[in-house]
């Protein structure tokens, strides 16, 4: 092999490498989906978001359906407004439910649906009405907190008074 074949086969193998960490840095942004495939938007209002983030995956037993795909604030509920991307071949009923759920104890947060029994499913642009809020970790430790100290409280009544010595002989 000459000189210029070996710097060709090492100048692709770099290409390749960085090709390579492109994708992984798209995959790790959450971009890695290059398909528009066909969609139809769904809203959905919740009281709290957590850390929920624009593309991040919607799930129904644990598949992806689509992607988060924007989040504003309803200035006159004061609710957080979530627009969804659901794939097309995907059919919701109306009586769907929607919680903003978290990946492992610290992970990512994405939104889950879970399919209702009603026979019509959702149409482009409908809302999902019944939603669970995202469950924020800081409130459940200060909830535990003040519940234990609570418990604690009215657990350290006073104690009732000895019996008093008798002082005769039996």
């Amino acid at each position: 092999m000459g000189r210029k074949s070996i710097e060709t086969f090492v100048g692709l193998f770099v290409l390749l490498g960085l090709l390579g960490l492109v994708f992984l840095a798209l995959k790790a942004a959450n971009l890695g989906s290059f398909s528009s495939g066909d969609s139809y938007p769904l809203t959905a209002r919740f009281d709290n978001i957590g850390g929920l983030k624009v593309r991040a995956p919607v799930k129904s037993a644990g598949v992806t359906v689509g992607r988060v795909a924007a989040i504003t604030l309803d200035s006159k509920r004061y609710q957080g407004l979530v627009r969804l991307e659901i794939h097309r071949d995907v059919q919701f009923p109306t009586d769907s439910s929607a919680r903003i759920l978290t990946s492992g104890l610290l992970g990512d947060q994405y939104l889950g649906i879970e399919p209702g029994a009603e026979e019509k499913s959702f149409q482009p642009g409908d809302e999902i009405k019944q939603t669970q809020s995202a469950v924020v970790l800081e409130s459940l430790i200060s909830q535990f907190l003040f519940s234990k100290a609570a418990d604690a409280g009215a657990t350290a009544a006073p104690a009732a008074p000895a019996p008093a010595a008798s002082g005769g002989k039996r």
